[in-house]
């Protein structure tokens, strides 16, 4: 048995294989699981998982244990997959090979298989039991959207399948007649929007977080070619680089503020929780939603007027790299917004960001990663810091 001050964990390979187990301090960070894995599979990549949130080697062991969302047994556990390309726990004998997609939402997973067909485990009422649907799971499946708590699957022959919370998703039953022909899907905290292959957007979940999208019914019967959502809002590009938003007004489903700025030229929109960044042709960058999480980037803006080719957005804040390799970051400061300690380092050769909820990551040219943000969400990475100065490929 643990002592309250160690945390006892297990970590288990895909085939069920216990690789190791045993209490280690709540003083410690991950990297020591992720030492007690590589001794095990010398050589191998691994990634850790405890439900759908990604353990890091910089996660204290006791943040760790408090987010998982434990089994029956009481336990905090983590799952490695042999091969290093997933990570996953349960349903161990669906998933031991073939698996050729996943996507989680915020307690259930759902894999594509190369045959088409599609495994589910976790929470059941979120998704982790297709049961209800499951005729319909067995082939033909080419991507899975998952947002909150419920599914949606396209297969390759148009067709939508759903499952998951009724209410904010799940069950598309009001508008199934509508989804034909579908090529792209996406999804915010309780709904989900469609792309058909003729252009026009089929919406349902809850109606207040863009579910009901008529009042923008007449601008989505044609032309768009990508939707992105906030965790409350949906905005659409069209074929002519406007923009069409809608959802909680606050949180970007109104655009108003900026609609000059949107009739043309946007290449791609961003969202975090509560806001949208749009990149135009020309690389500037156009914000709007609630000004507490970063839609207000005037402190900001003449650094956004031109050269933007990528911006990542993560809770409260974003982070923009310019094509000179440069980065703009705004938002709460104690979030990532700030990057003036690290700004020497970020004046040049960024081709990557990534972030958490926290913190932002940035990989360089020559291989090296910058952090900043919240120390213990991984925005000091002293302690890896010499396995960061090259060779980084790719950060998660």
């Amino acid at each position: 048995m643990a002592a309250k001050s160690e945390i006892y964990l297990e970590l288990v390979e895909l085939s069920g294989h216990v690789v190791a187990k045993g209490a280690w301090s709540a003083t410690l960070r991950a990297d020591c699981l992720y030492q007690s894995a590589h001794l095990v599979k010398p050589g191998r990549r691994c990634r850790l998982l405890q439900g759908t949130w990604e353990i890091t080697p910089l996660t204290p062991l006791a943040l760790s244990s408090s987010a998982a969302d434990t089994p029956s047994r009481g336990h905090a556990f983590a799952a490695i997959k042999a091969n290093s390309s997933v990570v996953t726990w349960g349903v161990a004998a669906l998933l031991t090979e073939g698996v050729v997609q996943v996507c989680g939402n915020h307690r259930a997973f759902a894999a594509i298989k190369a045959n088409g067909s599609v495994v589910t485990w976790g929470d059941a009422a979120y998704g982790g039991n297709s049961s209800a649907v499951a005729p319909l799971l067995t082939e033909g499946v080419v991507q899975v959207c998952g947002h909150v708590s419920a599914f949606a699957a396209i297969k390759a022959n148009g067709s939508v399948v759903t499952w998951g919370y009724d209410d904010f998703g799940g069950n598309s039953s009001e508008v199934a007649a509508l989804l034909t022909g579908v090529v792209q899907e996406c999804g915010n905290q309780r709904a989900f929007a469609a792309i058909k292959a003729n252009g026009s957007v089929v919406t349902w979940g809850d109606a207040s977080f863009g579910g009901n999208s008529s009042e923008v019914a007449p601008l989505l019967t044609e032309g768009v070619v990508q939707v992105c959502g906030n965790d409350f809002v949906f905005a659409a590009i069209k074929a002519n680089g406007s923009v069409v938003t809608w959802g909680y007004d606050d949180f970007g489903g109104s655009s108003s503020a900026v609609a000059p700025l949107l009739t043309e030229g946007v290449v791609k929109v961003c969202g975090n929780q509560r806001v949208f960044a749009a990149i135009k042709a020309n690389g500037s960058v156009v914000t709007w939603g609630e000004a507490a999480y970063c839609g207000n980037s005037s402190e900001v803006a003449a650094l956004l007027t031109e050269g933007v080719v990528q911006v990542c957005g993560y809770d409260f804040t974003f982070a923009a790299i310019k094509a000179n390799g440069s980065v703009v970051t705004w938002g709460d400061a104690s979030f990532g917004g700030n990057s003036s300690e690290v700004a020497p380092l970020l004046t040049e050769g960024v081709v990557q960001v990534c972030g958490n909820h926290r913190v932002f990551a940035a990989i360089k040219a020559n291989g090296s990663v910058v952090t900043w943000g919240d120390a213990a969400f991984g925005g000091n990475s002293s302690e890896v810091a010499a396995f960061l100065t090259e060779g980084a490929v790719q950060v998660y």
